[in-house]
């Protein structure tokens, strides 16, 4: 009896140690993605993969380190091949395991994440269509994995995504609606709790629940106070990642705390000339803007023109399909810094520069009136 008392302890010791063996090494390489550290977030799931090499969580997580790339450029395309290869191994793989064991919950939540993500890129790419079709084959496998293991708190995040964004999309884009007629109707609310809970409870999913809330309040509720909420619990984990530093410095811009935005802004800027991985020259362009908003609102002309010029020739290299609203305002805007250091004739080549460019909000409308009426900081 004793020898199987003993014999018990080590078999469970020893399950015990290679779980938290195996939740370690994905642990870590799920902070290596957040923290933009890459060669270490694929060195770390190229041991997963080896040490589980019948686990799909290492294919899984190794395509959402290319997710991240993407992510950091979010109109360059090339990682797009390799992100859908690698999810489609991911499927593949998972479908094979369920050819043997239809049941096995773990190649039926990462067959449901690897659609949902793949279906979140076909969004992005305004593939309508092909994100919708995954939606509908990812649902269902989110369902039978929780249904598979309840436990699994990280099956809220494909529940939350889903019901969030299929109720708040089409009514922002009432073209998508035909598209989308097929699948089950979502719930806002239901899908916000969702989210709360994976991002409070979830075990790998708990940081990209807190980075998708942080956006749907930013973007679509418009709570900026609690966008920034999640932001900070993700800055204060993740500082080098740019796609969290940026938002913290929009959420300060829509706060109308230019102060606080000027301090982000200025550590994106160090942060892109010291080399940080991520922070490119998109993040450098809008730094420039943000920053040169303020000295314009303080009155600091000298100092907001020199923000605004670097932020046009910027948006001249990096502007591929049509005139962004940073070259846009930058040009309106030196044009009024212009009127109101008295160098009228400079001003008025910037208001005709604007009307050339594409139309952005009242861009055009601006312009004519400042070419007609010099600005004086009132009209």
């Amino acid at each position: 009896m004793r020898k199987l008392i003993l014999a018990l302890v080590i078999f469970c010791t020893s399950v015990s140690t290679a779980q938290n063996r195996y939740d370690s090494l994905v642990t870590a390489g799920i902070k290596y993605i957040y923290n933009i550290k890459f060669p270490q977030a694929e060195s770390t799931f190229k041991q997963v993969i080896k040490e589980y090499p019948k686990h799909p969580a290492g294919y899984f997580f190794d395509a959402m380190t290319v997710w991240w790339k993407i992510l950091l450029n979010i109109e360059n395309e090339k990682y797009d091949d390799e992100f859908i290869d690698k999810l489609d191994y991911t499927i593949d793989f998972c479908d094979k395991i369920l050819e043997k064991d239809p049941n096995n919950a773990d190649a039926i939540f990462f067959k449901g994440g690897a659609l949902g993500f793949r279906g979140r890129l076909y969004a992005v790419r305004e593939s309508w269509l092909k994100a919708a079709l995954d939606g509908k084959d990812a649902l269902p496998l989110v369902k039978k994995a929780y249904l598979a293991n309840p436990k699994n708190i990280d099956v809220q995040l494909g529940f939350g995504i889903y019901n969030y964004l299929a109720e708040v999309v089409p009514a922002n884009y009432p073209f998508i609606k035909p598209l989308i007629a097929f699948l089950p109707k979502g719930n806002k609310k239901k899908g916000i709790d969702q989210l709360n809970y994976a991002a409070t409870k979830g075990k790998y999913a708990k940081y990209e629940s807190i980075y998708f809330l942080s956006t749907i309040y930013y973007t679509f509720e418009h709570d900026y106070t609690k966008s920034m909420d999640w932001v900070n619990l993700l800055r204060n984990e993740f500082p080098d990642n740019p796609r969290f530093h940026i938002l913290e410095g929009r959420i300060w811009v829509k706060k109308n705390n230019y102060a606080a935005a000027t301090n982000v802004f200025r550590d994106v800027l160090h942060k892109h000339f010291a080399g940080f991985v991520g922070y490119n020259e998109k993040t450098k362009r809008e730094a420039f803007y943000y920053i040169g908003m303020n000295f314009k609102n303080n009155g600091i002309y000298d100092s907001a023109k020199v923000y605004f010029e670097n932020c046009e020739q910027l948006s001249k290299k990096l502007d591929k399909s049509g005139d962004s609203g940073f070259r846009i305002n930058s040009a309106l805007f030196l044009g009024n810094i212009y009127d109101l250091l008295g160098s009228r004739e400079k001003a008025k080549k910037k208001y005709n520069d604007v009307l050339d460019l594409d139309e952005f909000g009242q861009s055009h409308e601006l312009a004519e009136r400042y070419l007609k009426k010099a600005y004086n900081g009132n009209n």
